[in-house]
């Protein structure tokens, strides 16, 4: 599958900037969600002694369903609009991803209404799952 935006291109979909930045790949988008990606490096700001943690897992997340969103508005010609975390939700951790590993995220939209968004989303590192859970984000209006 060929990467609808890949690195830099991200900035145009997302707010964040390094080093922030917890996506590095917006593999697939339907209407009803997207696929992201990114590559866990020994510099990102939630690895400690070799793992990414749960925060950084969150925040992947969070960045993934930013990306979803970035992507619509610039279907529509907008520029990326802030998000925030609303809500967590059924969230399970089954594993840290290990330096090197490269995470996978499926999201899918439960509903929208009033600028905010119900997403399921599933991580994976290979073939196991290492995260789960519902998040509601808001998103900021200018």
């Amino acid at each position: 599958m060929r990467a609808v935006f890949t690195d830099s291109e991200l900035f145009e979909l997302i707010p964040q900037r390094p080093p922030i930045v917890m996506v590095d790949s917006l593999d697939n988008v339907t209407d009803e969600g997207a696929e992201t990606g990114l590559l866990i490096s020994d510099a990102n700001l939630f690895v400690q002694d070799g793992q990414f943690r749960e925060p950084g897992l969150i925040e992947h997340i969070a960045q993934s369903a930013a990306a979803f969103a970035g992507y619509k508005g610039y279907a529509r010609g907008e520029e990326p609009k802030l998000g925030y975390i609303g809500e967590l939700k059924r969230f399970s951790f089954y594993a840290r991803p290990s330096v090197g590993s490269r995470l996978h995220t499926t999201l899918h939209v439960l509903g929208e209404a009033g600028g905010i968004t119900l997403l399921a989303a599933e991580t994976r590192c290979g073939n196991d799952i290492v995260a789960e859970g519902q998040m509601k984000i808001f998103l900021k209006d200018d």
